[in-house]
């Protein structure tokens, strides 16, 4: 399984996540599986498209209110994965075993909350200051990159603040975040090394030719016979008569 079709994955699961409405954290928390199950499974790229469904599925259970979560057949019927309900039975098995059913995790985005509103509740400056949809934007972003898969969580969310603070040139507010790189022991050389390779990636997400996946539009694919009944289906509506002003 290469890189890219794991990032392409990641990116479908944004897409399905922006489909059904959910949170930021069901989306971190479905990359996070996945990332954790490939890191364990040698996986054929054939069997992606199910696990990927179904890392999305464990993580909106854990996530999102049980009256939200679509049926499997829905979730299935939606991404257009080949697979069956049975089949994602049967992957989900395989998952929660490896996994030993422990679906929660801290991710970048639990302390990206937490230092977001450690800076808020010590500066003086404005509280719309820090963006957290933004700073949620860009750390979704990176997660469609499997590098920042090997960075610890608390590196990658103090990341994506000191450069949104950087942006900002707040004095006040960069003091704070260096007091909470102390107390959360993070090393300079953590933070610079993983510091240029976020804003590359943010560099790269922002530039005209990257295709996002807040803007991907699900594309239906339907047999022949299904599009020429369609088809028929149009030019049959009769037209109705000019209703006059």
């Amino acid at each position: 399984l290469s890189p890219r079709q794991r990032n392409a994955k990641v990116e479908d699961l944004w897409s399905l996540t922006n489909f059904f409405g959910f949170a930021t954290e069901t989306f971190v928390l479905a990359v996070n599986i996945l990332d954790r199950f490939l890191a364990l499974m040698k996986v054929k790229p054939k069997h992606l498209s199910c696990i990927g469904v179904c890392c999305f599925q464990l993580a909106a259970r854990v996530v999102e209110e049980e009256c939200n979560i679509p049926s499997a057949h829905e979730i299935i019927r939606i991404s257009q994965c080949k697979c069956t309900v049975s089949d994602l039975k049967r992957m989900e098995k395989i998952i929660s075993e490896k996994l030993h059913f422990e679906f929660k995790a801290t991710t970048a985005l639990t302390f990206l909350h937490l230092y977001h509103t450690i800076v808020l509740c010590h500066t003086s400056e404005r509280k719309e200051v820090l963006n957290l949809d933004k700073l949620e934007a860009q750390l979704k972003a990176c997660n469609c990159r499997l590098v920042f898969s090997k960075a610890k969580p608390s590196v990658l969310a103090l990341c994506l603040l000191t450069l949104e603070v950087q942006t900002l040139k707040s004095v006040e507010l960069f003091e704070i975040l260096l007091r909470v790189q102390k107390h959360s022991k993070i090393s300079d050389s953590d933070l610079l090394y993983w510091r240029e390779l976020v804003s590359k990636c943010l560099a790269d997400y922002s530039s005209p030719e990257c295709c996002k996946p807040d803007h991907k539009k699900l594309v239906w694919i339907v047999s022949r016979r299904t599009a020429q009944n369609l088809q028929n289906s149009y030019y049959s509506v009769p037209e109705l008569p000019t209703i006059p002003e």
